[in-house]
């Protein structure tokens, strides 16, 4: 047979289209074309492909090869296509005959002596051919990747000779099984975290309802230790969403570690940070920071350090909670619902209030300028982060509340949430915020009196609201009390009194 069809998969953002390899030997002057739309690296596969062949016995046909990698219009990228292209080569030749080739998909790149190396974007693919029922064959390296998927067959190779021994049925390879982490929680503790009452509760809330968190405070004062502790106190992902963050990992790490797989992505990008590694891009466009924390936390330490231009791209996102690419080749979209937590010192030098600062009222309302207000009004909650008294310096953290005691109050929470709408209270819109968010007379007073003296816009009103039902939820009520309310708008003070 001079005609093979083997079957791979593209890497298109978080999707994994199919790639039918068509493999057509001919007469004529020897010559290997691969047509399609192939970039740099999947035209030089033919190199590695003819080196990997000959290495591991097999005859490189002496004939006019033509590789079509459809569908045409889909642009392919990486070493991935190797695999397949050795196969459907082998298969057109005769030196490899399977009659089971349309229920396989294979992903691979080879190394000149005929070893498999592993490729990005593994585990999209294994889940799309999971979905139209066909086995895949990988490198070794990425199967760890497959042992997180349930019901996939999947089955790992070192070498391009395994591959054909499976294919035969000389030697069949063992299929991956799947082994999903045991729950794990993150090792930071907050009862590490002396004093900041106030902080700590505002932690537990926006960990509670999903909302976002501005801590503002001198330095030293335990802002960025705060943050650290939020995935501790997070219930752990679902498998689903779990393998969503996986799946995004896998985009940028050719293997990863699965160990932590359940716990929340946190993500502390430098605040040297630019646009396209916090929101993704390029000329084939990646997943940036935001895309990296989805299901999780990002944290912005020194905000009003990092470029504005950069921090008004995440507007978008925490609105939508996805992340839409646009360049002249093509355009991706990668899901970004993350969870804000940001810290800043009240000015330049951080000291504001205190002897030590030297800052002018022109210094300080450059600096705190940097962060735009149609962003600030997007984060849920504001907070003062005080420095810590001398009396918790030699306080045992004994006393203080542990990780797990806060955990469990925050997952109470959130399961009064899902039984009630099915998403946590930051997501709440339109009428779901209307049906849950009803208060009575005196707390729309409260609440009216709130906006006037703060100058609150009709975002931050709303605001106020997911966060007041948050409150009651930790607390067990039904509805909205003005106690909630009240706490609420305190976790708004700071919008007219430091910005």
């Amino acid at each position: 047979m001079s005609l093979a069809v083997v079957y791979s998969r593209a890497q298109i953002g978080i999707a994994a289209p199919l790639v039918t390899v068509e493999v057509h030997l001919s007469n004529g002057l020897p010559r290997f074309t691969i047509v399609g739309l192939p970039e740099t690296a999947v035209r030089e596969s033919k190199d590695r492909v003819r080196s990997a062949l000959i290495n591991s016995g097999f005859r490189f046909p002496s004939r006019k090869i033509t590789v079509n990698l459809g569908p045409a219009d889909l642009p392919k990228e990486g070493g991935r296509y190797d695999l397949p292209i050795a196969i459907g080569i082998l298969a057109a030749s005769g030196q490899l005959k399977c009659a089971e080739l349309d229920r396989y998909e294979f992903i691979g790149e080879l190394s000149l002596n005929g070893e498999l190396r592993g490729v990005r974007a593994a585990l999209p693919a294994i889940i799309a051919a999971k979905t139209n029922e066909r086995a895949t064959l990988i490198a070794k390296a990425n199967g760890q990747e497959a042992t997180l998927i349930r019901r996939a067959r999947v089955y790992a190779a070192g070498h391009l000779l395994e591959v054909t021994g499976h294919l035969i049925g000389d030697n069949r390879l063992a299929a991956v099984k799947s082994n999903l982490p045991k729950s794990s929680h993150s090792t930071v503790e907050l009862a590490d975290i002396r004093g900041q009452k106030r902080a700590k509760r505002a932690l537990e809330i926006a960990a509670a309802g999903g909302h976002n968190l501005l801590m503002l405070g001198p330095p030293g004062a335990g802002k960025t230790m705060l943050a650290s502790r939020l995935p501790g106190i997070l219930p752990n992902l679902n498998e689903h969403e779990a393998l969503e963050v996986a799946a995004l990992k896998s985009l940028v790490e050719a293997s990863f570690d699965s160990g932590n797989w359940s716990i929340p992505p946190f993500r502390s990008p430098h605040h040297s940070s630019s646009s396209v590694a916090l929101v993704g891009g390029g000329s084939q466009p990646k997943p940036g920071e935001i895309s990296l924390a989805h299901n999780g936390i990002l944290f912005l330490d020194e905000l009003p350090e990092f470029a504005r231009n950069v921090l008004d791209q995440l507007r978008e996102p925490l609105e939508s909670g996805v992340i839409h690419i646009s360049r002249a080749s093509r355009q991706v979209t990668y899901p970004a619902r993350f969870q804000l937590v940001a810290a800043m010192n009240p000015c330049k030098c951080g000291w504001l209030g205190d002897n030590r600062c030297r800052c002018t009222e022109e210094q300080i309302q450059k600096y705190r300028s940097r962060v735009s207000g149609p962003l600030l009004d997007r984060i849920d909650l504001h907070i003062e982060v005080p420095p810590v008294s001398k009396e918790y310096l030699y306080h045992s953290s004994r006393w203080e509340e542990p990780s797990s005691t806060v955990r469990e109050r925050v997952i109470k929470a959130r399961e009064r949430q899902h039984n009630r709408l099915g998403c946590l209270n930051q997501q709440l819109h339109g009428k779901q915020l209307e049906q849950v968010c009803c208060i009575g007379e005196e707390a729309r007073r409260l609440l009216d009196n709130a906006m006037d003296k703060l100058g609150l816009s009709a975002r931050a009103y709303h605001r106020i609201l997911r966060v007041a039902r948050t409150i009651a939820d930790l607390a067990g009520d039904n509805d909205i009390q003005v106690e909630h309310v009240s706490e609420a708008i305190g976790c708004r003070a700071l919008d007219r009194t430091h910005y």
